[in-house]
């Protein structure tokens, strides 16, 4: 007697498609999670790069509604535009911007700064242009992840300097150039013309 075969799989073959289906399940897993990885990066830089943007953008608008109005602190005069280098090669710079602060918009101006604090560029807001000795600015960091704050300004001349005012004059830059260096060493450098 001849025994019929019965249709259907040996255990050897149900492990096999097993092995199969589990490599493919993990290819395609490594795949899924690389494709999510790669646009969590990709959505961390762009939000990155909107903040330099945004940085940039403000420096610029702000600058160049720049006056050349000095203030007086308590017994004191400060310049129009002062622009320092620190002790850690680090550019500040401080102006007198017209208009007001958003909620006071249409006063005499404003005077404002930029500056490094940590790994961030900072604005700095005061809440009057002439001000008593010892009073604050309000600060608000705007853009992070910064290793490095210069600026460069181009006098009557055409020549560049680190410093502002070259002279004792209150005259603001003609031109100015804001670089920041990045925390992974990129360069990014905004070229603004006063006038």
């Amino acid at each position: 007697m001849t025994r019929a075969r019965i249709a259907g799989f040996t255990l050897v073959e149900v492990l096999v498609a097993l092995a199969v289906l589990a490599v493919f399940a993990t290819f395609a897993w490594r795949a899924t999670a690389s494709l999510v990885d790669g646009e969590a990066r990709l959505a961390s830089e762009s939000r990155r790069w909107q903040e330099l943007d945004a940085m940039f953008a403000r420096i610029e608008a702000d600058v160049r509604a720049a006056v050349p109005r000095a203030v007086r602190v308590a017994e004191r005069r400060e310049r129009a535009w002062v622009g320092t280098v620190g002790t850690d090669g680090q550019s500040a710079f401080a102006f007198t911007r017209a208009g007001g602060t958003p909620p006071d918009a249409g006063t005499e101006g404003v005077r404002l700064a930029y500056r490094m604090r940590g790994d961030s560029v900072e604005i700095l807001y005061w809440p009057a242009l002439d001000r008593a000795a010892g009073v604050e600015p309000a600060a608000w960091a705007l853009a992070g992840g910064i290793a490095r704050l210069d600026v460069r300004y181009a006098d009557d001349d055409g020549g560049w300097t680190d410093r502002w005012p070259p002279d004792r004059r209150d005259a603001l830059p003609r031109a100015l150039v804001v670089g920041v260096t990045l925390a992974d060493g990129a360069r990014l450098e905004r070229f603004i013309v006063l006038r």
